[in-house]
Parts: structure tokens; C-alpha cells; sequence
């Protein structure tokens, strides 16, 4: 190591400890170098580390509690580092410790009922399990195949957060770590490990155990091996699991958690919130899904006493909000219920739709819509739902959905009364002495009604249902389509960016030269705002931050210049600068000049930033463009000799005749010498060939 050699560091503070005749481990672990110094594999430390004792000692320190009165050191250091040397993944450390009968029976000792349980040291138990399977996977897995009460004790232990993630990882949901053990894989889909599981939904009445259970199921669903797999599609899998979900005397945590694994196992692509997954927003919809028939039979069993549950909610209590209160709210349960429901649809099963129309699922469903108007979770899945039914291929499912749900009535009813109403018997309830507010689900209103003219220009029986009804061909005429020319934000003008109207582009990829400001004249307009001094100068030219409230825009490596003569103009053709004064040279004198005048403002001391590519002449019409670009040309090299001559021109020669606008013609034969003797042609000749092209031109 760099530190050991001589001449270059002193000796690391865990060699001075080794040095010494007796020392103990609780000093080496007290040293902050050690875990630097085992990673680096130093001779010496490992070597005594290696030892059957101190790894016995390292045990007890990640599994057993330290006494009330134990400083800090003994309560959080030392288990912290004890754990730290065992991930540090030192072959010969962790040889020791699987070798050993003794130590791995001390090790999962650790598991039995009569200890303490804390999250801390269930934490360093998981991880030095983890660093045991993925570097020991053959020896670790021989001695938990001699000890099969070990899983049941993980099973029993589920609640804890870092005894789930052991028993998921255990399981086999990484599979590469079986590659070479193909019989531990099979050992597992021999054992019961799955009804195990499923049976923490009866035994404990612990929410959180009931959502580490739903959570290991829905992860050995998406990541197991098949034969797992196909255990928790089977329908007598799925049928004891809604046996748990809809007893009375259990909590509804169990209902909401079985129906998580329930949707994962009909779509194993929607991932839901957990520890080895996030939720993924774009969820499949229609006919994209294809779920096992088995799985959807065992589904359909218990799919009436599930539906029940929608008439009654769980919280009889009265929630105040601030529009009113809700008696009762909608509640977990039923909002899990219509979450299953639109997976359930999305299946694409005619079995499942059948029954769904036989047990007026969907009527319900949209019933709750419009009975709950502020609920956005509700409203996102029953759009789900409706979109599914109605791009599916099942033309009674449709006609269901239009003519037995009224849909179409429900729509037009929510558009004519969109506020809340004052009624009791509802459970949406508003405040008294006040107005009643605007509805909230309108934006999902209109969503809805434009899906269906969408789909109604491609089916034919959806374009007949809508033409036959004059209350909604009125209500598309008149309201809908001036609603959607208002709410369409890609013809807003005010402030939108014109990349909008890209909707191809991912937004993460674009350039930012391609945005619709210019970040080059940003630059430069920056730029010259810190000549004028309008910033201190403590702020650097590395990285100017705009953070505005529609747009953030970061410039870097921002270059201002400090030389404005060597810059030349710092202003671009910029519409929107913020410093830019801008003055427009608009006429040609014919009456006052030739080809060697020139129009120059004497009172700004900057150049002109832009100039109109046209300009009037003294018959009205427009000189072309290359005049102005040629004047640009002239201003932007010859600016400052402009501004210095005209300072030295005499008292006599003073008297040119003025025009409006406070602009003065200057002739380029009564210039002066300069300071040095030397008479600056710069002027005429660069004005008498804008002069000469503007002749041209105007001929």
C-alpha cells in the first residue's frame, strides 16, 4: 500500500495496534483506518481476523443487544464495523465462518423467537446473509437445506423490512446465484413456502406484516423461477388468498394487500411501489396484457363477493375537507377494489367481461365517479376502465357501457349541474354557508368525451349511438369543441415554448440550441449587462443560473468579455434583450448627401444590435436587406472610430444640419486628424461604398 512504503507516509494507526504484544479487538474495531485496511487486504489484520475467535466475537457484536447502560461505542460503533468486515467480502473471513458448523448455528441464532428483534441489528443480519449468498451460495445453501426450521423462522419474522429482502433474495429471485445449484432451486419449489406466506394474512392482524407478505408475493410473481411462478397463478392459490381478503373479522389491510398480488399476478408488468421496484406510470392498457386463463378463472370465483364490498365502506366516520366533508370517504379497500377492476379489463378476457356485465360492475363503478368528483385517484382508474371497455373488441361490452351505464347521461348530467350540489344523502357533502365550489372531475369529463369522438370516428356503432343523441350533439358542438380550442396549449401564444409543438421529441434529449430563446444572445446580452456594472463583481463567469417561473435555463462557461474594443458588439439579434437600446437607422438623406454621408447618432455611445432588413427611401419603397447588412458590417468594426472622430470634428464644421430624431449628418471630408497626425479615412471610405450600393439599389 502507498502508506506503507518509507519515505512516503507515516505507518497506518492499525499497523501501531498490531504492533503491540496485547491488544484486543475492541481496539482494532475502534480504529477508523480498519475497514480501509481489511478492503486493502492487509496481511497482518486478516490474518487475525481469520481467527475462529474473533470472528465468534464479530458474530455477537451484529446479534446481540448491547446493555442499557453501554456507551455508544459498544451500542452503534462496534456492531456498525463487526458487520462492515464482513461485507468487505475477505474470502478467508467468510471461509472461517461458513466452515464452521458452530458459528453458522451462532450466526442464525439470531432468527429464534426468544430474542430481541431490533430493525438495527436485523439490518446487519441481512447483509451479512446477502454478502454469505452471493460469495458462499454452495455451502450457505447445504446448511439451510439441513436446517429447514430457517425459513420458517424467516416467514415468521416477515414484518421486519430486512428479513423480507433476505427471504425475497432467498426465494430466488436472482436467479444467476442458483446457476450452478439447480437443485436449490428445486428444493424450494418442493417446499410450502408460498402457503407459509399466504397464511400471515390469518395469523397476524399487523399491517405491516400484511404488506411485506403481498410485496414478497408480488416479487417471487414477476422474478421467480417458473415453477414458482406457476404455484402462485394457480386457482387454488388465488382462492385461498381471497378466502383471507374477504372474511369479515379481518382487517382490511389484508383485502387491500391480497388484491396487490392479485393484480400483479394478472399483469406482472405494473409494478407497484416496493422495495426492489417502482411504480411505472405508463401502465399497459387494452389488449396489451395477457394474463394466465387459470389465473383469471381462479379470480372469477370470488369476483361477486369482491364486488359487494363497493356498496360499503369501511370508515364510518365523517371527513372534514375543505370544500365539506365526505360521509363516509371512499376508503383503501374500495379504491383497491376498482385498481383490480381496470387490470381486470385491461386483460382482454371474455370471460372476465361477461361476468363483469352480468354483475353491472362497471354501472357501480361510474356511479362512484360522480359521487366522489374530488377524488383523483378514483377518477384516473375508472378512465382506465372506460377506455379499456370501450376499445374493446367485445361490441356487447361496448354497448353495455353506452346504453345500460348511460355513460353518455352521466356525462351531460355532470355538465349541466358542475357544482356541488347540497344534498345530504350524498356522500360528497357541501360546506354550509358557502357557495358551492366547481366539481373537480371535469378535466376527466372531457377527457372521457373526447375519447369517445375519437373512437366514434373509427367504430361505427359508438359514431351511431352518439349521432342518434341530440343532447350530445348539442353539447360537442357547442361546448366541447370551444373547450378544446381553449384548454389546447400547443395554440396557446403567451409564453409557450414553440417545442411543444414537437411532441415527438423526449424533452431529456433536447438541445438546447434548438429551444426557442437564444442562448447565444443570452450570453452576450449578459455579457454586456456586467460591463455596465448592473451585477457585483464578486459573481464569476463560470456558471450564470436563471431560474424563472416557467423555464430554467443554465449557461456554462459563460464568456464576458472585459475589452469592449476587441469584442466588438456584445448585442445579437435578439428580440427580447433585456439591455439592448435598440436604434434603427430609417432613412437615407437624398437631399443632404451623396455617397460619402452617412446618418450617425451621436448620443448613444454603443453599437446598434439589429437592423430592419428593410428600410423606407424618399419614394416610398423598401430598400433591400443588404443595405442594413452592410451598415451592421460598418458599425460592427468601425463603432469606436466612429464614436472617437466625431468628438474631434470643429466648431464650424459642427454646424451640419440637423435632422429629427437628434441625428446629425456628418460628412466624412470634414473628419480631423487624430492624436498622432494622421487622418482617418476609416469614415469616408467605408460611408461612400454604403453610399454607392445604396445608389445602386435604389436605381
Amino acid at each position: 500500500m502507498f502508506w506503507h512504503m518509507s519515505g512516503f507516509s507515516a505507518a497506518s494507526a492499525v499497523e501501531t495496534i498490531l504492533d503491540k504484544e496485547n491488544f484486543t479487538l475492541e481496539e482494532l474495531l475502534d480504529e477508523d483506518e480498519i475497514i480501509q485496511e481489511c478492503k486493502a487486504h492487509n496481511g497482518r489484520l486478516v490474518s487475525f481476523l481469520r481467527e475462529r475467535a474473533q470472528v465468534k466475537q464479530l458474530i455477537r457484536y451484529i446479534m446481540e443487544e448491547a446493555p442499557e447502560d453501554a456507551n455508544k461505542q459498544f451500542s452503534f460503533k462496534l456492531p456498525f464495523v463487526a458487520c462492515e468486515i464482513f461485507t468487505c467480502e475477505v474470502d478467508i473471513i467468510l471461509k472461517t465462518l461458513v466452515e464452521d458448523e458452530e458459528l453458522m448455528d451462532l450466526l442464525f441464532s439470531f432468527l429464534d423467537p426468544e430474542r430481541p428483534h431490533s430493525t438495527l441489528l436485523a439490518g446487519y443480519f441481512s447483509k451479512v446473509f446477502v454478502c454469505l449468498l452471493l460469495r458462499k451460495t454452495t455451502p450457505l445453501m447445504n446448511y439451510i437445506q439441513a436446517h429447514q426450521d430457517i425459513i420458517t423462522k424467516l416467514v415468521d419474522l416477515i414484518g421486519i423490512t430486512s428479513i423480507m429482502e433476505v427471504l425475497i433474495r432467498l426465494i430466488g429471485v436472482d436467479e444467476h446465484i442458483y446457476a450452478n445449484c439447480a437443485d436449490s432451486m428445486q428444493w424450494f419449489e418442493d417446499m410450502n413456502v408460498l402457503e407459509m406466506i399466504v397464511d400471515k394474512f390469518s395469523s397476524s392482524d399487523c399491517p405491516g406484516v400484511h404488506a411485506n407478505a403481498a410485496e414478497t408475493l408480488c416479487t417471487i410473481a414477476r422474478y421467480a423461477s417458473a415453477g414458482l411462478a406457476s404455484k402462485t397463478s394457480s386457482p387454488s392459490f388465488i382462492g385461498k388468498l381471497f378466502r383471507h381478503a374477504l372474511e369479515d373479522s379481518r382487517p382490511k389491510s389484508v383485502l387491500v394487500n391480497s388484491l396487490s398480488v392479485c393484480i400483479s399476478l394478472l399483469d406482472p408488468r405494473r409494478l407497484t411501489s416496493g422495495m426492489y421496484y417502482m411504480y411505472n406510470r405508463q401502465t399497459s392498457q387494452g389488449s396489451g396484457i395477457t394474463a394466465n386463463p387459470e389465473t383469471v378463472e381462479g379470480i372469477l370465483e370470488s369476483l361477486g363477493e369482491l364486488l359487494k364490498l363497493l356498496d360499503f365502506s369501511s370508515e364510518d366516520r365523517v371527513l372534514l375537507t375543505s370544500y365539506g366533508k365526505l360521509q363516509p370517504p371512499l376508503g383503501k379497500h374500495r379504491l383497491k377494489i376498482i385498481e383490480f377492476i381496470s387490470v381486470l379489463v385491461a386483460v382482454s378476457s371474455e370471460v372476465a367481461e361477461k361476468e363483469l356485465i352480468r354483475l353491472s360492475a362497471l354501472k357501480r363503478i361510474l356511479e362512484l365517479f360522480f359521487e366522489y368528483p374530488y377524488n383523483n385517484f378514483l377518477h384516473h382508474h375508472v378512465e382506465q376502465i372506460v377506455i379499456s371497455c370501450l376499445e374493446s373488441k367485445n361490441c356487447q361490452l361496448v354497448e353495455h357501457l353506452l346504453s345500460e351505464c348511460n355513460l353518455i347521461g352521466m356525462i351531460l348530467e355532470s355538465e349541466r349541474n358542475f357544482t356541488l350540489t347540497v344534498d345530504a344523502t350524498k356522500p360528497t357533502i357541501c360546506a354550509e354557508g358557502k357557495s358551492p365550489p366547481r366539481i373537480g372531475n371535469i378535466g376527466y369529463v372531457t377527457r372521457l368525451a373526447n375519447k369517445i369522438v375519437q373512437l366514434g370516428n373509427s367504430n361505427r356503432e359508438i359514431q351511431t349511438f352518439l349521432q342518434e343523441n341530440g343532447d350530445w350533439v348539442d353539447w360537442q358542438t357547442n361546448v366541447l369543441l370551444k373547450r378544446n380550442a381553449v384548454e389546447n396549449v400547443f395554440h396557446w401564444v403567451c409564453g409557450r415554448p414553440s417545442t411543444l409543438q414537437d411532441r415527438t421529441r423526449d424533452s431529456d434529449d433536447d438541445d438546447y440550441q434548438d429551444r426557442d430563446y437564444d442562448v447565444a444572445a443570452l450570453a452576450n446580452n449578459l455579457s454586456q449587462a456586467f460591463q455596465y456594472g448592473n451585477y457585483t463583481s464578486d459573481v464569476t463567469s463560470e456558471d450564470v443560473f436563471f431560474d424563472d417561473k416557467s423555464a430554467e435555463v443554465v449557461v456554462s462557461s459563460l464568456p464576458l468579455e472585459d475589452d469592449q474594443e476587441t469584442s466588438g458588439s456584445h448585442f445579437t439579434k435578439s428580440d427580447w434583450s433585456a439591455f439592448e437600446d435598440e436604434r434603427i437607422v430609417n432613412e437615407h438623406s437624398t437631399n443632404n448627401g451623396g455617397p460619402d454621408n452617412v446618418v450617425e447618432d451621436l448620443e448613444d455611445d454603443t453599437a446598434m444590435s439589429e437592423l430592419p432588413e428593410s428600410s423606407p427611401t424618399s419614394d416610398g419603397n423598401n430598400v433591400p436587406s443588404q443595405v442594413s447588412k452592410d451598415l451592421t458590417e460598418i458599425e460592427s468594426t468601425g463603432s469606436h472610430n466612429l464614436i472617437a472622430n466625431s468628438a474631434n470634428i470643429s466648431d464650424d464644421e459642427a454646424q451640419s444640419p440637423i435632422i429629427p430624431n437628434d441625428e446629425a449628418v456628418v460628412s466624412a471630408d470634414t473628419c480631423k486628424t487624430d492624436g498622432v497626425g494622421s487622418t482617418d479615412s476609416t469614415l469616408a471610405s467605408q460611408s461612400a461604398e454604403v453610399g454607392e450600393k445604396n445608389e445602386d439599389l435604389e436605381k
